[in-house]
């Protein structure tokens, strides 16, 4: 029995598409859900950046080309990417946090992870809290893994290999066709 979902596949497939219809349709059958997804920023047509965005619509930069950070402090950067740690963990953390204190429910809650990539890791809290929140009894992670390429990612590795996580690999082919089973997925592990 599996008791958290994670979506991999490469760049650009539509695991943040098919993160939000789970999600809304999880939350329109009146699933306990919360979390965060990443979204692009663009300007005049071009990718300036990530946002991290709550599923409650708050907004906060993960980040920004070539941006620096004035107070110096240490830049963390994925290719001409700057990311701004403090913003991420201002914005994710709290949520996290939040469901490892659900103990009290009677359903569990699904927690939405998009994504635990590259960038997001460079946060040692993030890591810290996700590990609570995989081992937790009160969540159900429902999150997105990017595909093993380089170097491999521990905590992407991890979850990728542990017995209670089912992974759906999205692909041009099966994405409009995965919604209905990954949902079903999502439910049963509660």
């Amino acid at each position: 029995m599996y008791k958290h979902v994670f979506l991999t596949g490469p760049a650009g497939i539509g695991k943040t598409t098919l993160i939000h219809k789970a999600s809304e349709a999880l939350k329109s059958s009146g699933t306990p859900i919360d979390g965060f997804y990443t979204e692009e920023v663009r300007q005049r047509g071009r990718r300036i950046g990530f946002d991290v965005v709550t599923l409650s619509g708050k907004h906060g930069i993960l980040s920004r080309i070539g941006a620096s950070q004035s107070d110096g402090r240490h830049e963390y950067t994925v290719g001409q990417y700057v990311v701004d740690i403090s913003s991420f963990e201002h914005l994710a953390l709290p949520i996290l946090d939040c469901m490892l204190k659900t103990g009290n429910l009677a359903q569990k809650s699904v927690c939405v992870i998009d994504e635990i990539g590259k960038m997001e890791l460079f946060s040692q809290k993030f890591i810290s809290v996700v590990h609570k929140v995989l081992d937790s009894a009160n969540a159900v992670v429902f999150g997105t893994i990017p595909v093993p390429k380089g170097k491999p990612l521990p905590l992407v590795e991890e979850i990728r290999h542990r017995h209670d996580v089912k992974v759906f690999n999205i692909t041009k082919e099966n994405r409009d066709a995965l919604l209905q089973e990954i949902v079903t997925t999502v439910r049963n592990c509660i």
